[in-house]
């Protein structure tokens, strides 16, 4: 049921996605200025050694193959890939000052990217929960500037979490990879066992924090309050199997559409699919925290999402402004 109703709910909202393309357009336009004025000047540096052509043209033989999916070249392009990225590794080597420089900035920048584009997935929350409660159709820059100082504090907290979750995450499958391809492992099942670990991980992070937006937005509560209502509510056991399995659902969808849309449209398809693959994401979290408590909510114009049990509005519950009713 909820992961039917979050399709509604996205279907109902999907006007947002458009409004979180072009603010995700202009956040990366602005970081890419930022990249290429980091990376090109040192790729300049070492673009014309030997070690830099050789990893070159061996990742566009990889890609080439990876395209035509002919597993046979794709093995012989990843044995390329290994031994010119060793070659590449000694050369830079000899220049570690520079290249820890130039790593420590693009991470700064990745962070403030990060930063930049989580404060649009607040918004987009804000705009799904104002549909979901009053079918009103917020504007998405006032919607942005009136809840900036709590999107902020709520991705200063986030955004770093996450940062180092994905850093454990690519150390730990890139070591059991790297082992895999020390042992001369198909590659095929690289690329399988890759993607399997890389979903299931973030499908756990996902689960852990899928009430920390809902709870700020609609629950009014602080970061730490939301936080902690997050993971107790999951790691309790009340709700970690069935959000569990509907987020792997989720995430096999926008991966197989984002990765159809690379193929069959050449990657334009990925401009609507990137941003719409956050809208659903956060519709989920929505429809996941108001069933969870009972909350009525509209899930499109002509459907109304009610409890089981309403509760009932004493009086003590209506002075303290606690109403159920609205999300």
């Amino acid at each position: 049921m909820k992961f039917r109703h979050a399709l509604n709910v996205f279907v109902d909202n999907f006007n947002i996605t458009y409004k979180v393309l072009l603010y995700r357009i202009i956040i990366l336009l602005l970081c890419l200025c930022l990249y290429t004025a980091v990376i090109i000047p040192f790729i300049s540096r070492i673009s014309d050694t030997t070690q830099f052509l050789a990893l070159s043209e061996a990742l566009a033989a990889f890609g080439s193959a990876f395209a035509n999916l002919d597993f046979a070249a794709m093995q012989n392009g990843w044995l390329a890939i290994r031994e010119a990225f060793a070659g590449l590794l000694e050369m830079l080597g000899a220049m570690v000052g520079s290249v820890v420089l130039t790593v420590v900035i693009i991470i700064i920048v990745h962070l403030v990217q990060k930063f930049l584009l989580g404060l649009g997935n607040y918004t987009a929350g804000a705009l799904i929960n104002d549909k979901m409660a009053m079918r009103a159709n917020s504007p998405f820059i006032g919607t942005l500037i009136k809840n900036l100082g709590k999107a902020s504090l709520y991705n200063v907290i986030y955004v770093p979490l996450s940062f180092a979750y994905d850093v454990l995450i690519f150390a730990a499958t890139g070591a059991v990879v790297y082992g895999l391809m020390v042992a001369d492992a198909p590659i095929l099942l690289l690329i399988v066992l890759f993607s399997t670990v890389i979903v299931f991980l973030y499908v756990i992070k996902m689960t852990f924090t899928s009430d920390w937006l809902p709870a700020l937005v609609y629950g009014k509560k602080t970061n730490r309050g939301a936080i902690a209502y997050s993971f107790d509510y999951t790691a309790g056991g009340k709700n970690f199997a069935g959000v569990l399995s509907n987020y792997v659902v989720l995430v096999l969808i926008i991966f197989a559409l984002n990765v159809a849309a690379i193929f069959l449209t050449f990657g334009a398809g990925l401009f609507l699919t990137l941003p719409a693959s956050y809208v659903i994401l956060i519709c989920f979290e929505f429809v996941n925290y108001c069933d969870n408590n009972e909350i009525k909510y509209f899930a499109d114009k002509n459907t109304v999402v009610k409890p089981e049990r309403e509760p009932v509005m004493t009086k003590e519950r209506f002075f303290k402004g606690d109403d159920s009713d609205k999300i």
